[in-house]
């Protein structure tokens, strides 16, 4: 389950970011992952729930997963569409398309902690 390193990771990735202190008031990180970044978001929230266990330091962070959609852009017609059932076409034109310009992230979005401070990465 690459879940698991992806969430070590993450943690890795905010404690060269943020100071200890900061750390200490962390009460929750907010993801943003798109349907291709090839994560399951019930995997990813299970990983995140071990590893938050095991991390004393963490026990009280919680995940918020935003799923982003797939989405491409037809270059023939200049429009966006947001991919259903994985057919990659044009939802205007119809033809196949595979310029896909959302649905790959794999970000950091916010990081909340106690304070009314709130910090974004992304």
């Amino acid at each position: 389950m690459h879940e698991i390193s992806l969430v070590r990771n993450i943690f890795s990735t905010l404690e060269a970011e943020f100071s200890k202190e900061d750390l200490d008031k962390m009460t929750a990180i907010d993801m943003k992952i798109g349907l291709l970044a090839n994560v399951e978001p019930i995997l990813m929230q299970n990983a995140f729930d071990a590893v938050t266990t095991a991390e004393e330091k963490y026990q009280t962070v919680q995940l918020n997963i935003e799923l982003i959609p797939i989405e491409i852009h037809c270059k023939d017609c200049q429009q966006n569409s947001t991919i259903e059932q994985y057919k990659f076409a044009c939802q205007t034109c119809g033809k196949p398309n595979n310029n896909v310009v959302k649905g790959t992230e794999l970000l950091i979005h916010r990081v909340h902690f106690d304070s009314a401070e709130q910090v974004s990465t992304g």
